[in-house]
């Protein structure tokens, strides 16, 4: 990482030595760390708690001289947050066990790190094959669910934790006895090829694996949990306080590592780098203004421009119910968000933003100007979010990409590191953490390919308020203005731009941000307005330019344009159109907008009226030149088209010609049960409650499913007492579901579902003898009901539990696609009597969609099944999976067991939803929580 550093000379004051700070990329570990508050400890745990504010100061010694480092702040990769108390891992004790949990050993990831660092094409494919890791997202689920478990109790047990990286258990391990010393039995880590020598054992980065530390006495409760889970335990090593690190081999003899601590965690020696600056001549951009239309449709076109539908269908968009803001937008449901945001809780209004910004072309021409760029893109895409403390609120991780150790490229790399830095430092911004790649640089027999240096920068700010995210959706408000903001300064420069890329060119003059204060002013400013609920929609300006940024504002809308004058902003049409300096776009009401613009130029901001929405399928500017008319819809289908030809490779030519064709004639449209309100009081609910209802609900769960949080919620909210029941718990006896009335199979992949949907956890109840006994006896008592969603509802569909009086039981074939569909789509629920779902008959909502295995198979008659939901749409992908009548979900035909495949439990709040109507802005929850309110008081009339 990297960490602000001044040089402290003896004698002298540290502020004094403030000017001199530079950057460096790691400190030394043999340091003292003190805090202006007084505690002062070694390590990470401090002797007393730090203030909020305090300095934090590393001091040691060298050459005879004290060297000391300032500002040092760390943050971990990830989105979420944790208790106070975890905040810093504790000390490891003579005594103490080291275990490792997750797979086994194979010959994965070896030497992963150092292949990461020398060019590709270097070593043979045989080493480059080895190096590579695979993943195992069920198992690491497992291991996160029984490590969870532990952080949620009262008091933690475990002492230190730490995930496999790079160089596996060798890195691992050590640095979890980094204080104190340890030794590891290499012969019980877990090993699934026999053929692996020690050293390989030792240092390999094969599947989703976690070091712990933890007292003896809480390891038989540790192991507990992770049977429980189904997550792999091993007791592996002892800490010993001598300050070795040994990996021990007692049945040969040999120890594969046996040395001083003090050989891995000394201080390292200082590499030093010289290289020379090397001049690049890239030709200037040149262009025919009569081309303008035909250069538009080549630049929408460009895959960093064009839609990316193709790559959000397929991603699972609403996992854990927390997703308040994610790609797709407006009632086309097109990927125009650039900004994600996760709630913190089922019960706040707080959550997590998150964007990222790269410029490697404009780099190519100035790397200072590629890294500002960086910067400002994730923080342009953020500004959208309601940050709690504005600029300053925000980190940034920087991850950079460079083709190191060729010519010129070490001084690039220098000048980028140090304008990133600078850039940073006067926003007010930290840059705690990142990561490189210094190879990329690809060899062939007789040729070598340099990738261009790019810097890929994230950023991540705490969101105040989940509602208040702005969408770069044109809001069919007649009596508002879209205003141009400039966060830049610069001039209209087309450096690196999509428009230089599409003639072919890279440009001499990349745009920059001419002041830092005045972009961080404005930030804040824009972020106040978001915070009053002044702007109703706002777009950045970026990839593909002025132009680009109004057609996608229109993109997901239907009949609306805009109408605007350009003039103002500069006199060459194709400069003001493509450049990609960095500025927004805010819909603004009209009478807010003196008042606006007058605060914009008090803080030195260049704002323009550029446009206003009206009724319309164009888009109409007049520009100090010329008058433009652009098609919105014919433009659409060009930005929509690289889409389309990417969705062949995946689902095929004739379902994406049908995505294609129908994507904008199916527009999201609602129909509330009549009289509905979102408010707690309204709907009887208390969010609030920690007392019993005495009213029993339990989750079905199995290894891999990822949907149980968002499902107990919705039942507790709804006034359930929930029980997490786990397949192991049923086949153990520990459960046996004879004191609840309400189970739910929640959705996720359960066994990886390789052998189809729900098929391995369907084996689970039916040939365990316990688990099959609680089941046949749960639903045999007539004073139960039963819900399954996704994962969930297949597992029904195998067990045939809806209709048990037929043959041929309802069965979930893949999707039509052959691959997983995600989306917000409509749902229409028809007249039925199911518990559930009865009283929203007549409604048609919005709902998500996340599966690979949807596809209803009912050999019957549409009349022999009870049919409880239908896609509204029924053309491909509104209707996302092809099941036979359109058909969602179903009931028994007494309505008290439901299974279903959209997710109304990840959907129960308006900032689940893609698109939410806006004459419900008020509610605080949808009317999916009915279901979980109408089952809630069904049975609280039966026990």
């Amino acid at each position: 990482y990297m960490t602000s550093y001044s040089r402290l000379e003896e004698g002298r004051d540290w502020e004094a030595n403030m000017p001199e700070r530079k950057w460096l990329y790691q400190t030394p570990m043999d340091i003292l760390i003190k805090a202006s508050n007084g505690a002062s400890d070694f390590g990470n745990k401090f002797g007393q708690p730090l203030i909020a504010g305090s300095v934090l100061t590393f001091e040691h010694e060298e050459g005879g001289k004290k060297h000391g480092f300032d500002k040092v702040i760390m943050m971990a990769g990830g989105i979420g947050y944790g208790k106070k108390s975890d905040a810093l891992k504790d000390t490891p004790e003579v005594g103490d066990k080291v275990v490792v949990m997750g797979g086994d050993n194979y010959r994965i990831g070896m030497g992963g790190g150092a292949v990461s660092s020398v060019d590709t094409g270097e070593f043979s494919s045989g080493i480059e094959l080895n190096a590579i890791q695979r993943s195992n997202p069920e198992m690491q689920k497992r291991v996160y669910n029984a490590v969870r478990a532990m952080a949620e109790m009262e008091e933690n047990p475990i002492v230190s934790i730490h995930d496999h990286g790079a160089g596996g258990h060798l890195n691992c391990l050590s640095e979890l006895v980094e204080e104190t010393g340890g030794h590891i039995d290499v012969k019980k880590l877990p090993v699934g090829d026999p053929t692996l020598s020690d050293k390989e054992i030792i240092g390999n980065e094969s599947q989703e694996r976690m070091g712990l530390v933890m007292k003896q006495k809480d390891i038989d409760y540790m192991k507990k949990v992770a049977e429980r889970e189904r997550a792999p335990i091993y007791v592996v090593g002892d800490i010993t306080g001598d300050q070795k690190f040994v990996f021990e081999n007692n049945e040969t003899g040999e120890n594969p590592i046996d040395w001083e601590l003090a050989h891995m965690f000394g201080s390292s020696p200082k590499t030093v780098l010289e290289d020379k600056s090397t001049a690049s001549q890239y030709a200037e951009v040149s262009y025919d203004i009569k081309k303008l239309q035909e250069y538009l449709n080549a630049v929408l076109q460009l895959e960093a421009v064009a839609c990316k539908d193709w790559l959000t269908n397929k991603v699972d968009r609403c996992v854990t119910g927390r997703v308040a803001k994610q790609q797709t937008a407006g009632p086309i449901q097109l990927p125009l968000n650039n900004v994600g945001v996760m709630a913190m809780d089922y019960r706040g209004i707080k959550g997590i933003a998150t964007t990222i910004g790269h410029a490697p072309v404009s780099a190519l021409i100035d790397p200072v100007a590629g890294s500002q760029l960086s910067v400002a893109e994730s923080l342009t895409n953020i500004i959208f979010a309601p940050i709690s403390d504005g600029i300053k609120g925000i980190s940034l991780s920087a991850n950079w990409m460079w083709p190191a150790k060729n010519e010129g490229e070490n001084a690039r790399l220098y000048a980028g590191v140090k304008g990133l830095s600078d850039f940073v430092c006067e926003l007010g911004i930290n840059v705690p953490t990142g990561k490189d790649s210094m190879s990329m640089t690809q060899k062939y027999k007789d040729d070598v390919v340099y990738a261009p240096g790019t810097v890929i920068v994230s950023a991540v700010g705490e969101v105040s308020d989940l509602k208040q995210v702005v969408e770069p959706v044109l809001q069919p408000n007649f009596e508002s203005t879209l205003l141009y903001v400039d966060m830049s300064g610069d001039a209209f420069k087309l450096g690196g731009s999509s428009f230089a890329q599409v003639t072919g060119k890279i440009g001499t003059e990349a745009p920059s941000i001419k002041s830092a204060s005045n972009f961080a002013a404005t930030f804040d400013y824009v972020q106040q307005l978001i915070k009053e609920g002044k702007i109703l929609a706002g777009h950045d300006v970026s990839a593909g330019g002025l132009i680009t940024a109004l057609l996608e504002m229109t993109f997901s809308q239907q009949n609306l344009g805009l109408k605007g004058d350009i003039s103002a902003l500069g006199s060459d049409d194709i400069q003001v159109l493509f450049s990609e300096k960095p500025a927004i776009l805010l819909q603004i009401s009209n009478d807010q907008i003196p008042n606006i613009k007058k605060e914009l130029q008090a803080i030195s901001t260049a704002v323009y009226e550029i446009a206003q929405p009206v009724q319309s399928t164009h888009i109409e500017l007049k520009t100090l030149n010329q008058e433009l008319a652009f098609d919105i819809e014919s433009l659409r289908d060009t930005w929509y088209k690289t889409s389309y030809l990417l969705d062949q490779k995946q689902s095929g030519k004739e379902l994406a010609t049908e995505r294609f064709q129908n994507y904008k004639k199916q527009p999201l449209q609602f129909k509330f049960p009549e009289g509905f309100s979102g408010q707690y009081d309204a709907l009887g609910l208390d969010p609030n409650r920690k007392t019993s209802t005495g009213i029993k609900a339990a989750i079905i769960r199995e290894k891999g499913v990822n949907g149980d949080r968002e499902m107990a919620y919705a039942m507790h909210l709804a006034g359930f007492d929930v029980k997490d029941v786990h397949m192991t718990d049923l086949i153990a006896g520990r459960e046996d579901l004879s004191d609840v009335n309400f189970i739910a199979f929640v959705g996720g992949f359960s066994n990886s579902d390789v052998l189809g949907s729900a098929k391995g956890w369907a084996g689970a109840f039916l040939y365990n003898e316990k688990a099959k006994a609680a089941l046949d006896n749960f639903y045999a008592r007539e004073d139960t009901i039963s819900l399954g969603i996704c994962n969930g509802c297949q597992l029904m569909g195998e067990l045939g539990l809806l209709y048990p009086e037929h043959k041929v039981h309802p069965k979930l074939d893949h999707n039509i696609a052959h691959k997983f569909e995600s989306g917000f789509v409509n749902v229409t629920v028809p007249e039925n009597n199911s518990v559930m779902l009865g009283s929203l008959a007549g409604t048609r909502l919005g709902i998500w969609v996340a599966h690979g295995e949807g596809r209803f198979r009912l050999p019957e008659a549409e009349s022999d099944y009870h049919v409880i939901a239908k896609y509204s749409y029924e053309a491909y992908p509104a209707s996302p999976n092809g099941s036979d009548y359109h058909v969602a979900g179903l009931a028994s035909k007494d309505g008290r067991h439901l299974a279903i495949m959209p997710h109304f439990e990840r959907s129960i709040f308006p900032w689940n939803w893609g698109n939410y109507p806006a004459e419900q802005k008020a509610d605080i929850l949808s009317p999916w929580i009915q279901a979980f309110i109408n089952a809630k008081n069904w049975v609280a009339e039966r026990v």
